[in-house]
Parts: C-alpha cells; sequence; structure tokens
C-alpha cells in the first residue's frame, strides 16, 4: 500500500496548528508554576539526560495519561490552569504530540522547536536522572 501523506506532511501540518516555542522562549517560561515542560521521549532516550523539572510522559503513553476516562490518568494533566510544553528528540514527535492533544481538547499546549537537540545546541539547563533521583530524595 502506498503512502499517501507521509511522516513530513504530518509534521508539517501539525507545526501550522500548534504554538511552537523556540528553546528561548520555553527556558522563560520553564519556571512559571503555571508550566510544565514534558519529555516525551522513549524511556531509553532519557539517559542523554532531560530538561530540569521535566515530567516523563512517554509518547506511547501521552493520550491515555492525559484522558481522565482512562484507567492510566495522571493527575498532573487534569490541571486545566497549567501550560503543558512538550519535547521530544528533534521538535517531530512533541509537534504530532501537541496536535493529538489538541484534537482531544486541550488549548494549553505548545512544543519546542528542534526538541531536546536544540535544547542541548543552545546550553539550556539540563539534568541527568541520577540528579533528578538525588534532588528527589534530598528534598
Amino acid at each position: 500500500m502506498p503512502i499517501t501523506k507521509g511522516f513530513r506532511a504530518l509534521v508539517d501540518e501539525a507545526m501550522a496548528q500548534v504554538t511552537t516555542y523556540s528553546v528561548a522562549e520555553a527556558r522563560a517560561r520553564m519556571n512559571d508554576p503555571q508550566v510544565q515542560i514534558v519529555d516525551i521521549r522513549d524511556v531509553r532516550e532519557l539517559s542523554a539526560g532531560t530538561v530540569v523539572g521535566a515530567f516523563h510522559a512517554p509518547r506511547g503513553m501521552l493520550e491515555f495519561w492525559v484522558d481522565p476516562a482512562s484507567p492510566y490518568h495522571k493527575p498532573l494533566f487534569a490541571d486545566e490552569g497549567k501550560e503543558f510544553i512538550l519535547f521530544c528528540g528533534a521538535g517531530w514527535r512533541s509537534a504530532l504530540a501537541a496536535k493529538t492533544l489538541q484534537d482531544m481538547g486541550m488549548r494549553n499546549v505548545a512544543h519546542i522547536d528542534g526538541g531536546y537537540a536544540e535544547w542541548l545546541k543552545q546550553g539550556a539547563p539540563t539534568e541527568t536522572q541520577e540528579e533528578r533521583k538525588a534532588a528527589r530524595a534530598s528534598g
């Protein structure tokens, strides 16, 4: 069966319909208590580190964690006052995920252009899983 719409067309459509922040714009929002950065990368990608304070919600579970009717629902996503800023490795999956969450009815969702690769390139703050665990244990 031939592909009639490739991934690039899907990503381009999503990018045209969702809020996209630059790394600088996301950094400016990351300390706002009404903003939650969400890492949607696969668990295997976390060994490269993550954005400081990011909540990990794997792309494969995101819709289930967001939907209050799902047995997998995470209460974090029920906070309608929060803005959720998604990121992935390069900004493609996060654009598609933000579009999907908008299709589900969320209006407070955005994503980071260039994803974690761009975050690293710009020297934005990161933490390892070990640093995150140590911070939770001490605080």
